[in-house]
């Protein structure tokens, strides 16, 4: 099929032609029997070990004639899991309005076999061409030994996940034009990251931004609140505009910032309203991460331990703590990175230097195990569910736990999880002293309810918290001095790096501040965060 493939619409069926080398040639001219695929690769005599060139070549040449052709059936019992394949391709063709579908196979890579997909999407007396190019893999059957298509449903489209389909109809909700807080068009093609924001936006705002449907080509997913994500419009229905608080500079800023690493998220807030600047992603899995995702934030969680010890009186910036190479604590041992130990050390130089056995030998001192799950939610507004944002989004959970679990969760491991958004969120309530819920579309939009803290930090800790964050960004022992070196203004910072059982290198994590912006970032398998979140953090602070 090297010298590609012909498909036309006879009889109201496909008709495929297909030659090259390898390639035998067939055509489809009814629906009934006489002609169809070779299926010859499934009943060849068994072979054993990964399929060889001659079964990748004709299995993949039989799959993509079968599913040009519209026969599901054909097709699905050319993959390894036909009880999924076959209502998928089904659905491919009655639910996406798919026809005249050609598929051209490129140079095979091992058992991969990327292709390419040309077709005509048609609705209502309304078509447009449709193009994309996906791949496919080839493997040995585990039961039958026939050389099979490794069933994903993002064969069918590179876009499409477990649990989705392709739907061609009215759009569920009108199109919308999202604007920044100065007027500026927010698109996906301009800004990669707020695709699935956008798509939020739509499904949520949609209807009351004034626009009227139109006519798309979507992937929806089933028994899920996820919105639908358009694929193809074939009309394109009126827009209405929706004001969002995104900061198109700071949007421009943080994609660049987050492709410099393959599993980035970052997030900016602003301190003094909540308001939402910037949401970026940079992950294979499409994820939006920023927002919905969760892990242990490693020690940037010491802005809220912070907070609760000062809080409690059981420490003060100035005053002395002790910061050994290790600590035991209840049968669980703790360390500072590389083993450092600090001397005669204050509470303010072990957040800087981020000591993470300063801490732990605190614990006992607290006298209560939920000490730091209150201060969390009481202050910092985490954990309750209950942010109203705009969109779907998490706010964090720091559960009650005891022992050992109390004790990681002091800096930021353990079982709590949190994402960009939220220790954005945590740096603006420490920025600020008062935690104002993010959001990315005006209250007023819809009048929905807000979250609130219970109180504030009060103003000797306030003062005490930025102090030691500012200290973090300046001082010379200061772990995020170096990456906040090109921020400008008042800032303050805190590093994080959070082990993750089974992977080699720890999760970096940062969390800065610069006057009346707080941004924070999370790179998956960084290490140090002060040399892979660090200055992705610092690019955001500057743009804003």
């Amino acid at each position: 099929m090297r010298g590609g493939a012909k498909v036309a619409i006879v009889g109201g069926v496909f008709l495929v032609a297909a030659g090259g080398v390898g390639y035998g040639a067939y055509s489809v001219v009814s629906g009934e029997t006489g002609g169809g695929p070779d299926l010859t690769s499934a009943s060849a005599p068994e072979r054993t070990g990964p399929p060889g060139a001659d079964e990748v070549e004709r299995t993949t040449k039989d799959f993509l004639a079968a599913w040009a052709k519209g026969d599901a059936r054909a097709a699905g019992e050319l993959t390894n899991d036909a009880a999924a394949a076959q209502p998928a391709l089904s659905a491919y063709r009655d639910e996406a309005h798919i026809s005249e579908v050609k598929l051209t196979p490129g140079t095979a890579a091992g058992a991969t076999v990327p292709f390419t997909a040309d077709a005509t999407v048609t609705y209502k007396g309304k078509s447009k061409a449709f193009s994309y190019a996906s791949e496919l893999t080839v493997v040995r059957g585990k039961t039958s030994g026939k050389a099979l298509v490794d069933w994903e449903t993002s064969v069918l489209h590179p876009d499409l996940r477990d649990g989705e389909t392709l739907r061609a109809g009215e759009s569920s909700a009108p199109p919308i034009r999202a604007v920044d807080r100065d007027g500026t068009e927010l698109t996906k093609e301009k800004y990669p990251s707020l695709g699935p924001v956008l798509d939020a936006l739509r499904e949520k705002y949609g209807e009351q931004a004034g626009g009227t449907p139109g006519i798309e080509l979507a992937v929806e997913s089933s028994g899920s609140a996820s919105p639908a994500r358009t694929v193809l419009t074939l009309t394109r229905g009126k827009p209405g505009e929706l004001p969002t608080t995104l900061d198109a500079q700071v949007q421009a800023a943080a994609e660049t910032a987050v492709k410099q690493h393959s599993e980035a998220s970052v997030a900016a807030v602003k301190p003094s309203t909540g308001e939402i600047l910037a949401i970026a992603n940079h992950r294979a899995d499409g994820f939006n991460a920023a927002v919905q995702g969760g892990q242990a934030p490693g020690s940037t969680m010491k802005i809220v331990t912070a907070a609760m010890l000062l809080e409690k009186g059981l420490v003060g910036a100035d005053r002395k703590v002790e910061c050994p190479q290790t600590v035991l604590y209840q049968g669980r041992s703790f360390h500072n990175l590389d083993d450092f130990a600090i001397p005669d050390s204050t509470f303010a130089t072990s957040f800087a230097r981020s000591c993470n056995t300063a801490f732990i030998k605190l614990i006992d001192d607290t006298k209560d195990d939920a000490a730091l799950p209150r201060t969390a939610r009481e202050v910092f507004g985490l954990g309750l569910d209950n942010w109203q944002t705009g969109i779907t989004t998490t706010d964090g959970t720091v559960p009650e736990v005891t022992g050992g679990e109390a004790a990681a969760q002091y800096i930021g491991q353990g079982a709590i999880k949190m994402n960009a958004l939220n220790m954005a969120s945590v740096t603006a309530t420490a920025k600020a002293g008062t935690f104002k819920q993010p959001v990315i579309v005006p209250q007023s939009l819809d009048g929905r309810q807000l979250a609130t803290a219970t109180r504030s930090l009060s103003p000797s800790v306030h003062s005490q918290l930025l102090g030691m964050m500012r200290q973090t960004a300046t001082a010379s022992w200061g772990t995020a001095t170096e990456a906040m070196a090109p921020v400008g203004g008042d800032k303050g910072a805190k590093t994080g790096s959070a082990e993750v059982d089974g992977q080699g290198e720890a999760n970096s994590w940062f969390a800065g501040f610069s006057d009346d912006v707080a941004a924070a970032a999370s790179v998956e398998s960084g290490g140090h965060g002060g040399d892979a979140a660090g200055p992705l953090v610092a690019a955001v602070l500057r743009a804003g």
